[in-house]
């Protein structure tokens, strides 16, 4: 090398650097490029990004190939420039030489092109692919004894070898990465995402209508009554029981009695019988409801209570109700939105069915009421409260102050909330 020709070492000086701005922004591109869109174009049969995913599959090749260029190009960089700067005869060329390299280096062979590799990660990474396919192919032995001797040296450190999994994200990581794709997908379509990740850490208990709030039919109740209560209600399917909801004799479809009712041949003893057909479907506390969808799928059912240890129902859960967890409400403007349980009264004034859940409250008009206590408003008012309260009586909860308007069956079932203004918390 002392021998060669400067114009040489001068040229040798150069494509060194430009071999190093090479290694240094191809590792951080390669690093930082989406595994996943790569993954997609490479199912999409797309070759150079296949051959790109399989390279990026065994970091331990193309990084120690890379590391391999960096440190002899940088070697041998500094040797070139030694000489150089010996050649020039200048008392200070060595030092303005080194400080010379090092800006260069620092400004053109790192920060430049890691900062033009992570902007453009996807496009570097894949022209740089065959380059480091052919490098690792012609580098294999080399690799092989330097990574072996690398994992020895870490096992002295207690540093084990074991597979990589690391591109296996949490539920936490896909929320995330959900929560920042930005217009990618729109955000009805992400809200949708977010709720069905968090349907495992939300149970039957969450969203079931309480026990008081279910609608059934009593077979002990008047005739009349009965069929009075057929005609009027608004649901398609009603539990039927006798004496008591724990009594639960089965699930009558509205549509069955409708027809017994045009024929002529409804009897309190048919009307048992069609309610027998369908058993009724039970629900342990506290499934779910990741599970729950499945068990509704599999045992085709749209309906089932939900029991305590001791087998006594608490409440009831629909396949619709879980459904309305992952497509939310049909609109997100507080002043306009629909729901069975709420009753817009004037702007920022609602009369709401204490029976509601938290959950449905919280989402359907952006409030964020504790749902680590009690399930359904009414819940959460007694425990405020401490005890039944009288009409009228009002309690402040975070920015929302709720007026009771009836009580019913020692449990607060309808209420008045106003989001703005009122008094601080208290009992009137």
């Amino acid at each position: 090398m002392d021998t060669a020709p400067t114009a040489v070492l001068a040229a040798a000086l150069v494509a060194l650097l430009a071999v190093i701005a090479f290694s240094s922004g191809t590792e951080v591109a390669m690093l930082s490029v989406n595994r996943y869109r790569i993954k997609h174009r490479a199912g999409a049969g797309q070759r150079t990004a296949r051959a790109l995913d399989a390279l990026l599959g065994k970091p331990d090749d193309w990084l120690g190939v890379n590391l391999v260029i960096l440190a002899a190009a940088s070697v041998f960089a500094s040797q070139i420039a030694t000489i150089l700067a010996q050649r020039s005869g200048y008392e200070l060329a060595l030092p303005v030489a080194g400080a010379g390299l090092t800006v260069v280096m620092i400004v053109f062979c790192e920060l430049a092109p890691k900062i033009f590799a992570a902007l453009h990660a996807e496009g570097v990474a894949l022209a740089s692919t065959y380059i480091y396919r052919a490098l690792v192919a012609i580098a294999r032995p080399v690799l092989w004894i330097a990574n072996h001797l690398a994992y020895a040296f870490l096992r002295l450190f207690g540093v084990a070898r074991t597979s990589r999994g690391g591109h296996t994200l949490s539920a936490d990581e896909l929320r995330t990465v959900v929560a920042e794709t930005g217009t990618v997908i729109p955000q009805r379509h992400r809200q949708m995402l977010l709720s069905i990740l968090d349907l495992e850490r939300v149970s039957v208990n969450d969203i079931m209508v309480s026990r008081q709030d279910i609608a059934g039919i009593d077979l002990d109740d008047d005739w009349d009554d009965i069929l009075d209560q057929i005609r009027q209600t608004p649901h398609t399917r009603l539990p039927v029981y006798r004496g008591e909801l724990d009594d639960v004799v089965g699930l009558l479809h509205m549509k069955r009695v409708a027809q017994e009712l045009a024929r002529g041949t409804l009897t309190r003893e048919r009307f048992e019988e069609l309610a027998r057909g369908r058993e009724p479907y039970f629900v342990p506390e506290g499934t779910p409801l990741t599970v729950q969808l499945a068990n509704f799928q599999r045992n085709r059912r749209r309906i089932g209570f939900v029991v305590d240890e001791y087998g006594g129902i608490e409440g009831l859960v629909t396949l619709e109700d879980i459904l309305e967890e992952i497509v939310g409400e049909f609109t997100n403007d507080t002043a306009t939105v629909v729901h069975k349980d709420i009753h817009a009264e004037a702007p920022g004034s609602y009369i709401i069915n204490a029976g509601a859940t938290i959950r449905a409250l919280n989402r359907a008009l952006g409030w964020r009421l504790p749902i680590d206590g009690p399930k359904t408003l009414n819940g959460l008012l007694l425990e405020r409260f401490e005890t039944i309260p009288d009409p009228g009586a009002t309690l402040r909860i975070d920015a929302q102050q709720f007026e009771v308007l009836q009580i019913q069956d020692n449990a607060i079932r309808t209420v008045r909330v106003r989001t703005a203004g009122g008094a601080g918390a208290g009992r009137g």
